[in-house]
């Protein structure tokens, strides 16, 4: 097992025998003896002791063969506990605060920021920051936006808080300004939406800037408006970093032991150590997170740290009411509760994957931050997602999937220890197998991965990036096209002649491909195709692929039936989805003649989907044909889910009925939404006018996923199919019938919908 316990060695280290530099990182997270511990654990032991018996039970009933976790103690203390390890991290000076800086607090005049803002940092928990935020925020010319700024922390540093205050400092103090934030995961824009609304919560702008520029305000606006409005939208230097640089009072090296098990569940040693950590911090009130390679993993970890939460931890009447409460909402789901789930998260435990819906993902991620539940499993997905923060942070095992987890992705999950305004203190444990370790210690001690651009061959974003500038004419002769070339970072990486030879490759490309004209002038030309191509969004191999399949169906369209259109809708990119050729032939046999003849016309055998069925093997994607043949199967078997989606089938059934994560299903739903409207505005630009007609028709059922007869009764807010149907079944059959009733009709029939 290797272990990163802040202000300890870690038993690489040990088996290493070395020792490492004890010099101070900036913007690195407090270590453990750098805190007070009176102040941070305020007396730990009220938190588990029993005041009164009566008004805490225990979680299940505790069998005689329950699974318990294994004791952890020092070599020499046999009575050590999470507790006591705590408790001796006091020797050491805290980092300094305000007290010894005034700068380190936000309220300090130089920052000129409103009281209230302030107050909002405070209660979000962020009472002081580091020197080097300060030296940040402090810099000539940056408060006033003067200037621009580019910093460097490690994950969890505190680089969002200099964002936000530089951001809303500009904001509050010129009403006339906006800000905007990109952030590059709809998770991430979600959390930060909801942390940027708590922020400015009461915050005010500069009354002397709105009467400056109250003349100033758009129309739709309420002149003097002085609040701050948050609205989310969704639609190379060298780093080396080692355990040791976050630990720079290694001197002190206990070592701590887990005792084997003696239950068949826990004799793998990581399993045994990975549960033992995870209720060691669950019975002092703290957070865990533990990251697996992937969501069997996940399942089956919450499972048995679960196992071992009976009987070992009480819990107050408050908290299970509250596990119920979340247990009911995630019944009251469309999708229904998950088995696994609802067994967990009474006993405290959850998981997290993306084979979960949006909705019960989000409900998991705001139990654990509200402290409802203890222990959070999660793919390593979740480690560049949200912000939930956890005390301990363990990795069972040091691979995720086939592959050794690399050094970026090690820090973003040992980032989640400790953030910044949520914990003052966090942990890293990484639990792997003698065989794993030698590898292990190599990991440790890499290099983080160098900058790289996208542009890169391998990456095939020079062909779109020279596609876009030629098709927006930023870029139409070989002088322009050079130019911008020299501004990006491939320019700087590559050597130059070879990068020169590229470009020139890549341009003969778009002209081989019919992307691109060159005329005697030596000016190149977007096509048509290249136009409709940039104009969706897709990348050049796409808009071609695309292309071909638009033409065919021009030629033939199926209209006497549905699938041509939901084969049409569904996007390219969703191709890499998992064939079961089992479930695949049996959809194929039941579908009717239009559908056999969409069958045959987009490309799919169905005498080779037998063949595959019986085979259990998959086909190659050797050659360029294979891999479009491959695409095309794909492709359709994805539309018979959408197929079933837009027939009102729910998700978990089509889940079900496909044998995939009812996460995947809504993921390919919400997917073609999107994708949809590229194909629109692809037949738009192409000139294809009755192709774009017979697409626009399906939108609006693609959007309700639900039939022609409840369209008009999806367009009410927050009426889903399933509400829509019940509506329509009770004779409320348009949106006048429902307008004109009265609550007390309506009210049975919305109480069907939770049933």
């Amino acid at each position: 097992m290797a272990r990163n316990l802040i202000g300890f060695a870690t038993s690489i280290e040990i088996v290493q025998q070395q020792k490492y530099s004890a010099n101070s990182v900036n913007g690195l997270k407090r270590a453990h003896e750098q805190i007070d511990a009176d102040s941070v654990f305020r007396d730990i032991t009220n938190i588990t002791v029993v005041q009164d018996p009566s008004k805490r039970h225990r979680i299940d009933a505790c069998g005689k063969n329950r699974v318990e976790a294994s004791r952890i103690h020092d070599v020499t203390n046999e009575h050590h506990t999470l507790e006591s390890e705590h408790n001796r991290r006091q020797l050491a000076a805290p980092t300094p605060g305000p007290s010894q800086n005034p700068l380190f607090s936000l309220s300090h005049a130089r920052y000129g920021l409103p009281e209230a803002l302030v107050k909002n940092f405070a209660s979000l928990g962020i009472y002081s920051i580091y020197s080097w935020q300060s030296s940040c925020l402090l810099g000539h010319g940056l408060l006033s936006g003067e200037k621009n700024l580019v910093y460097t922390a490690p994950t969890g540093g505190g680089k969002s808080l200099v964002a936000d205050v530089l951001m809303l400092k500009r904001v509050i103090g010129d009403p006339t300004k906006k800000a905007i934030l990109v952030l590059p995961y709809v998770a991430l824009v979600q959390e930060k939406l909801k942390w940027l609304r708590k922020v400015v919560e009461g915050v005010r702008k500069s009354a002397d800037s709105l009467n400056q520029s109250g003349s100033q305000h758009p129309k739709w606006r309420k002149p003097h408006d002085s609040s701050v409005r948050v609205v989310g939208f969704f639609g190379g230097s060298k780093a080396r970093a080692n355990w040791a640089d976050a630990d720079p009072l290694s001197r002190i090296s206990p070592t701590r032991v887990i005792q084997p098990s003696d239950h068949n569940e826990l004799k793998h040693p990581v399993s045994n150590a990975v549960v033992s950590l995870a209720i060691e911090t669950a019975k002092v009130g703290y957070g865990a997170l533990i990251f697996c390679s992937g969501r069997q993993g996940c399942q089956s970890t919450a499972a048995l740290v679960s196992e071992a939460m009976l009987g070992g931890l009480d819990v107050e009447d408050e908290v299970l009411d509250r596990r119920k409460d979340v247990i009911s909402e995630l019944r009251s789901l469309p999708v229904g509760l998950d088995e696994t789930l609802g067994k967990t998260m009474i006993r405290g435990v959850a998981f997290h994957h993306a084979g979960l819906t949006v909705e019960e993902r989000d409900i998991v991620a705001d139990a654990y931050d509200k402290g409802i539940i203890n222990v959070i499993v999660a793919t390593c997905s979740l480690a560049a997602g949200i912000n939930l923060p956890a005390r301990r942070v363990i990795l069972q095992g040091a691979r995720m999937g086939r592959d050794l987890i690399g050094p970026a992705m090690l820090r973003q999950m040992r980032g989640r220890a400790g953030r910044k305004g949520k914990d003052e203190i966090g942990e890293s444990y990484l639990c792997c197998q003698k065989t794993d370790l030698e590898e292990v210690v190599q990991l440790l001690d890499a290099d983080l991965p160098m900058v790289e651009s996208s542009l890169t061959p391998e990456k095939r974003g020079i062909k779109r990036a020279l596609l876009e500038v030629i098709t927006v004419r930023l870029a139409t002769h070989m002088a322009a096209i050079q130019e911008y070339v020299q501004r990006t970072l491939l320019y700087h990486m590559m050597d130059r002649a070879h990068l020169n030879d590229m470009v020139a490759t890549t341009l003969e490309e778009l002209i081989t491909s019919g992307l691109v004209t060159l005329d005697y002038l030596g000016s190149y030309e977007a096509t048509l195709l290249s136009q409709a191509t940039v104009a969706s969004y897709l990348t050049p191999e796409d808009g071609i692929f695309l292309h071909g399949e638009l033409r065919r169906a021009l030629r033939a369209f199926v209209m006497d039936g549905e699938m041509h259109i939901f084969y049409t809708f569904t996007p390219v990119y969703s191709s890499g989805i998992d064939i079961n050729w089992p479930i695949y032939r049996r959809e194929t046999e039941s579908l009717d003649e239009s559908g056999l003849r969409v069958l045959e016309f987009v490309g799919v055998n169905p005498g080779l989907v037998n063949r595959m069925a019986n085979s259990a093997k998959q086909l190659p994607e050797t050659t360029p044909e294979e891999i479009r043949t491959v695409r095309v199967y794909r492709r359709f078997y994805a539309a018979l889910q959408l197929r079933d989606l837009c027939n009102e089938i729910p998700i978990h059934v089509v889940a079900r009925k496909f044998e995939v994560p009812r996460g995947f299903v809504q993921t390919l739903a919400q997917m073609c939404e999107g994708f949809a409207a590229s194909m629109i505005n692809f037949c738009d630009k192409m000139g294809w006018g009755m192709l774009k007609a017979a697409l626009e028709h399906m939108v609006d059922r693609l959007k309700a996923g639900a039939r022609a007869d409840l369209l008009e009764l999806a367009k009410i807010p927050f009426v889903k199919s399933r509400t829509a149907r019940l509506f329509w079944e009770n004779g409320f059959k348009g949106l006048r019938t429902v307008a004109e009733a009265e609550a007390k009709d309506l009210v049975p029939i919305l109480l069907l919908v939770c049933k």
